[in-house]
């Protein structure tokens, strides 16, 4: 009867490892992951990443070098909202030979509200024209627009 209760508690024990292991393993992917892993700079989808990234950290000299000299004039201001809670996820891609679409899912947060933390999330359009084997962004949504410098013809 001994055996029985040793080989019970000996079960219980591997169970417990088992759970408490597979925790372990699924708090250190969790904590690991750190950014998405950034696209190949020469796709539509790398420079729209490459874009929304220097956008969203505030670096509009980066941001401009990804937009067509079309996009830059008779730009005016552009108020968008604060970007330092906003999240760009790529949502699908059509390209052709001169041009592409780039659709992405625009995601705000906001603060904790009574329920939780608030979302608000949409999707919208970047068209990007192939310049000089280059792509380049001809569009975007307001949200992530730019124009630094009104008076400027590239």
């Amino acid at each position: 009867m001994h055996t029985t209760a040793g080989t019970k508690d000996r079960t219980l024990i591997v169970i417990l490892g088992t759970i408490a292991a597979l925790v372990l393993v699924a708090l250190v992917v969790v904590f690991t992951r750190g950014a998405p892993a950034p696209f190949d700079p020469r796709t539509p989808e790398g420079v729209v990443q490459a874009y929304s990234a220097a956008v969203i950290a505030g670096d509009e000299d980066a941001a401009e070098k990804l937009l067509t000299a079309e996009a830059l004039v008779g730009c005016g201001p552009v108020e968008h909202g604060p970007t330092n809670s906003l999240r760009v996820v790529l949502v699908s891609t059509t390209v052709r030979p001169k041009s592409a679409d780039v659709v992405v899912s625009l995601v705000t947060s906001y603060d904790d509200g009574p329920f939780g933390a608030s979302e608000y999330e949409f999707e919208s359009n970047f068209d990007l024209v192939r310049a000089d084997g280059a792509w380049l962004i001809e569009t975007a949504p307001w949200e992530l627009s730019i124009c630094p410098n009104p008076t400027v013809t590239k």
